[in-house]
């Protein structure tokens, strides 16, 4: 696991390619990065499945609760089975523009 500070956000890198274990790893570390935003880089992992995917459910539905963003990045699945309450996006580029907007609209008050 890799973490990069940049500004407001922490991206942190799967660099173990095994993304049950990554998960384990971020969810007991969760605590040291709640105040922050989130992106989770999965793109190393050529076999993410679904099911991969699905583990950072509940993560992200309590990170977003707490205000902040939780975006993952990889581009080998299928975007449209993704479920609603994960942001999933290709690039860390556009990661970073997803948490743009959220601050966006959470200054806003939306």
């Amino acid at each position: 696991m890799k973490v990069e500070q940049k500004g407001h956000t922490t991206i942190i890198r799967n660099t173990q390619g095994n993304t049950a274990e990554f998960y384990q790893k971020l969810h007991h570390e969760y605590n040291s990065f709640k105040s922050q935003n989130l992106i989770v880089d999965l793109s190393h992992d050529k076999a993410l499945t679904m099911d991969d995917i699905k583990l950072f459910s509940d993560l992200s539905k309590t990170h977003t609760k707490a205000k902040k963003s939780f975006v993952l990045v990889s581009n080998n699945v299928n975007f449209n089975a993704v479920p609603k309450n994960i942001t999933l996006v290709p690039t860390i580029l556009e990661a970073h523009d997803i948490i743009e907007m959220d601050e966006i609209e959470r200054d806003l008050g939306f």
